[in-house]
């Protein structure tokens, strides 16, 4: 075998495992979702009138990131484990996504069924 023979096979080594990969193994993280939400805790459980800046930019930065179904049923258990130890009031996260300006297919709730979710 000729030594472009040999870098074929190995570049084919290398990606078909990821061509093979499930497609909808979700990209995000809890962590990254914690992250963009953590400016909203605040305003979440003590809060009143508009959201800060930082919690709609942390908002917004998970909405583009969750754009499939396993990304968003994964942001959505995340959102739901932290906002059962915040406790969140439930009027101002129904808002949130309305107040920032965006579209969440979900409520920041302890009681949100992130199975329903497409």
């Amino acid at each position: 075998m000729n030594s472009q023979g040999v870098a074929v096979l190995i570049m084919s080594a290398l990606v078909l495992p990821l061509l093979l990969a499930p497609a909808s193994e979700a990209a995000v993280s809890c962590s990254d979702v914690l992250k963009d939400l953590r400016p909203c805790v605040k305003y979440l459980t003590n809060g009143s009138g508009a959201p800060p800046a930082a919690c709609c930019t942390g908002a917004s930065a998970l909405a583009s990131a969750a754009t499939n179904t396993a990304d968003k049923k994964a942001a959505c258990a995340c959102i739901k484990t932290a906002a059962q130890k915040i406790n969140p009031n439930a009027q101002l996260a129904q808002a949130l996504p309305a107040n920032c300006g965006i579209s969440f297919p979900y409520t920041v709730s302890p009681n949100v069924d992130c199975s329903k979710i497409t």
